[in-house]
């Protein structure tokens, strides 16, 4: 794992979900994540469901604490408020890696809804959409 994602993201190991910043801009973020067979997330060889919805949580956290940094701002704190339409089309393996798209919805306040979409090898593995409390 590349510590660059650390500084865009507040967690730390053994519960980072995220390897690789692909993209960040003002509508979308794409991360890159291949499982390690250490991570707390797996289960009898498997990325559990949970550890699913921590990789698109966390994704979106890396495009935020990107876009955060680049205006000189430190990298928020965001919680998982609601989870909606959570769709699991299978799990996937020790050593696949996870392309996790992210895209901004609306934002009131503190909160801001996003849509994510996991996919393996180009097939679309776990999609749902969140609504995440950032920390003022």
């Amino acid at each position: 794992m590349s510590n660059s994602i650390l500084q865009y993201i507040p967690q730390r190991a053994p519960f980072v979900m995220v390897d690789t910043l692909l993209l960040a801009d003002d509508t979308n973020t794409i991360t890159s994540f291949t499982i390690p067979e250490n991570n707390p997330m797996v289960e009898d060889g498997y990325f559990t469901a949970s550890g699913l919805v921590e990789n698109m949580a966390q994704s979106a956290a890396a495009g935020t604490g990107y876009k955060a940094h680049q205006s000189g701002q430190p990298t928020p704190i965001g919680f998982i408020g609601a989870l909606k339409n959570l769709t699991i089309k299978r799990l996937p393996k020790v050593n696949d890696t996870l392309t996790t798209t992210i895209h901004f919805g609306m934002q009131v306040m503190n909160a801001q809804i996003i849509q994510a979409c996991i996919a393996e090898n180009g097939i679309e593995i776990a999609t749902c959409e969140l609504k995440i409390f950032l920390q003022q």
